[in-house]
């Protein structure tokens, strides 16, 4: 099986399990995704989030997803728990397609490591 083909049944599955666990089955999208990622990355579940905050968290989740990829390094936690990243290598020129596919293929990798899926 290709590393295409593998990305494609493996995100499916994942969009399908987190689909069901915090959207009542309602497919989640790219976006919803990164955005839950931020918040499990802050660690703080019972809150209400303002729009600063919730596109923040994106930032956290995009940071975190990247990490791995050698684009960005966790720097430190603020006095409120927000985690801070450095950019270590700015991300290169992508087309939109392009920009999904490392996104999901980065989500997979996080959610392998987080042992949801296989």
């Amino acid at each position: 099986m290709s590393r295409d083909e593998q990305l494609k049944i493996r995100w499916e599955q994942l969009v399908d399990i987190l689909s069901k666990r915090f959207a009542d089955g309602e497919m989640l999208d790219l976006d919803a995704i990164i955005y839950l990622i931020g918040v499990q990355e802050l660690g703080k579940f019972k809150r209400k989030f303002k729009k600063d905050d919730k596109i923040n968290l994106m930032h956290i989740a995009i940071c975190r997803l990247l990490e791995p990829y050698g684009y960005y390094e966790f720097d430190y936690f603020d006095e409120e728990g927000w985690p801070h990243y450095t950019v270590k290598e700015e991300l290169p020129p992508l087309k939109a397609g392009e920009q999904s596919v490392l996104m999901k293929g980065a989500i997979v990798d996080y959610f392998l490591e987080k042992g949801l899926i296989s």
